[in-house]
This record gives C-alpha cells, sequence and structure tokens, in this order.
C-alpha cells in the first residue's frame, strides 16, 4: 500500500514519519523549504513514546506529483485546504482513498465536491506536537490516537486494509463504524477548549482559578446542542471527558489556536467556531457564549489583516 503524506509538520510528519519507520511505502508531498530542511538533516522525531530519525524519507513537490496512490492523508490547516487539493490531484486514482485528518466538517463537503464522495473518509487524530527551529518534530505527551472510517460506517475492505497497515506503526489507531460522531464529538471539544483559552487569553487552569469555569462549560453547552441538533448527540463518556478537560484545576492546557493568535499567524476560526455556528438549527442569540468567541476571532482577523 502506497501512502501519501500531505506535508510533513508536526501532525503529517508525526503520523507518516511512524508508518515510514514501521518500513511501510511513504512519501511526502512538500514544499521547497521544508524538503531543503527534510533532506538536509532527516526527518526527526522526538518523544516520550520513542526518538526516531528517518535520513531519507522519500519526498515530491507537487509539479512532480505523477502517478496515483492507494491513501493520500491529509493534515494541513483547514484554511489551507484549497491549495493542498489543488497540490496532491495528481495523487488521486480510481481507487484512491483521501484519509484526512483536519478539524470540523466542512473539509469533506470541499474533499467530496472535488474528488467524489467516494474517495474520501472520515477521521480525526488526537495529539500535542510541534516543529521546533530546526524543523525536528517534539510530541509532547504520549497521546498520539488516530481514528479513520467510512462516512457510512460500513467494514469495507479498505478500511481493514488501512487498519492492517496502521496496527504496525507506533501510535494507537482504530477504525470506527461511526467516524462521523466521533469526528463531531472532537469538534464540539476543540471548539470550547479554543472558544475558551482564546476569549479569555489564558490556558484552562487560569481561567478556573479567575472562576470562570463557568463561562467554558456555557460554551460547550451552545457547542453541544448545535451537535445534537445535527444528529450527533453527546456520548455520556465523551461529554464527561469534554467538562473534566474545562474545569481541571492547575491546568496548563491552551488551544494550538491561541499559540497562533499569539504569534500573529492565521486561524482556523471560521472552519471551528464559524461553520460550527451555521450549522444550528435554530437562532443562537447574538449574546449566546459561542457567538461572543465568533465575534472575537473575527475581530483579531480583522486587525490582522489590516495590519499586514
Amino acid at each position: 500500500m502506497r501512502w501519501l503524506i500531505v506535508g510533513a509538520g508536526a501532525l503529517g510528519g508525526y503520523f507518516g514519519g511512524r508508518l515510514a519507520q514501521a518500513g511501510h511505502d511513504v512519501t511526502f508531498l512538500l514544499r521547497a523549504r521544508r524538503m531543503a530542511q527534510i533532506k538536509a538533516g532527516g526527518l526527526v522525531i522526538h518523544s516520550p513514546c520513542g526518538d526516531t530519525r528517518i535520513d531519507a524519507p522519500a519526498c515530491v513537490q507537487a509539479q512532480d506529483l505523477k502517478e496515483p496512490f492507494d491513501v493520500v492523508v491529509v493534515g494541513c490547516k483547514a484554511y489551507d485546504l484549497d491549495q493542498a487539493m489543488e497540490s496532491f490531484a495528481p495523487a488521486v486514482g480510481p481507487d484512491t482513498a483521501i484519509l484526512p485528518l483536519l478539524n470540523g466538517m466542512r473539509h469533506l463537503d470541499q474533499l467530496s465536491a472535488r474528488f467524489g464522495s467516494r474517495h474520501v473518509l472520515g477521521g480525526l487524530c488526537m495529539i500535542s506536537a510541534a516543529l521546533d527551529a530546526d524543523g525536528a518534530i517534539c510530541h509532547f505527551n504520549k497521546l498520539h490516537t488516530l481514528a479513520f472510517g467510512e462516512l457510512d460506517g460500513a467494514a469495507s475492505p479498505r478500511v481493514k486494509a488501512i487498519a492492517d497497515v496502521l496496527a504496525s506503526a507506533r501510535f494507537d489507531s482504530h477504525a470506527s463504524d461511526d467516524i462521523l460522531q466521533e469526528m463531531w464529538e472532537k469538534w464540539v471539544m476543540i471548539a470550547s477548549a479554543a472558544g475558551i483559552t482564546c476569549l479569555m487569553r489564558a490556558a484552562i487552569g487560569d481561567i478556573v482559578s479567575a472562576g470562570a469555569a463557568d463561562l467554558a462549560t456555557a460554551i460547550m453547552r451552545d457547542s453541544a446542542a448545535i451537535a445534537e441538533a445535527n444528529g450527533h448527540a453527546m456520548r455520556s463518556a465523551a461529554r464527561e471527558r469534554i467538562l473534566a478537560t474545562l474545569t481541571t484545576p492547575g491546568s496548563t492546557l491552551t488551544a494550538s489556536m491561541l499559540k497562533d493568535i499569539e504569534r500573529g499567524a492565521a486561524i482556523e476560526g471560521e472552519q471551528i467556531i464559524g461553520d460550527l455556528i451555521a450549522r444550528a438549527r435554530t437562532d443562537m442569540p447574538a449574546t449566546a457564549p459561542l457567538r461572543i468567541v465568533h465575534a472575537h476571532l473575527k475581530a483579531y482577523e480583522t486587525r490582522r489583516a489590516r495590519e499586514s
């Protein structure tokens, strides 16, 4: 099975690197700067689950991509998806499976519109990782999970084949018979954690200490209500896990979106918060916590655009 990993940032580099470490046929689709960096120093992973270095991983640039792959793993930022689709389009053949690991749901519609829904799987990952100044991938804890499945929940031959490959890699993975439910639950979690930490510009523990844990749970209730209205009510275990994440005293957790704001970077505000609100089945008051979060993020994006 031939795998194309779109990008080698913290997400694609980690999961693709672990697949390559296990001896699988993995190629990274890279921009020129990242390709030069990897060719000079290799693909390096620092992790509490074991360090690794792949000295000469197979790499390709978009203009040199000529033939289809069995699986295309897409882990770019949601605002880069249009450009990413253009770059990996030559890799999508009649039997190619596209495995996206983006947040939210809008990307499923975009990928299906471009390539056809039969090519598109559902997927998600849970990992805390970033690139350091030298381009090495730094994995910060032992959480490294990848879930995937057919959008209709079918136990298809391609899902089984992908599961067999992933089972040999050094991360946790599972084929899901309800991947959309898992994606919605992650969306609620991401929207809630990003919403409260960006709004307050603080870590969860600091927000709890400030007596604002109720605001965090109110954002979660707004998000969960939208999920339920779309047929994906939070299961009790997921709800309890999200509540615990948002209310743990002393937690240093901040969302990656806050880190992006702090360095003046682009954010996935519309894909994670705006699109969630757009899927509400009833009018949400302007003063609803989730709408306040959205206004805060839009104001940041407006200022960033003006200053740039």
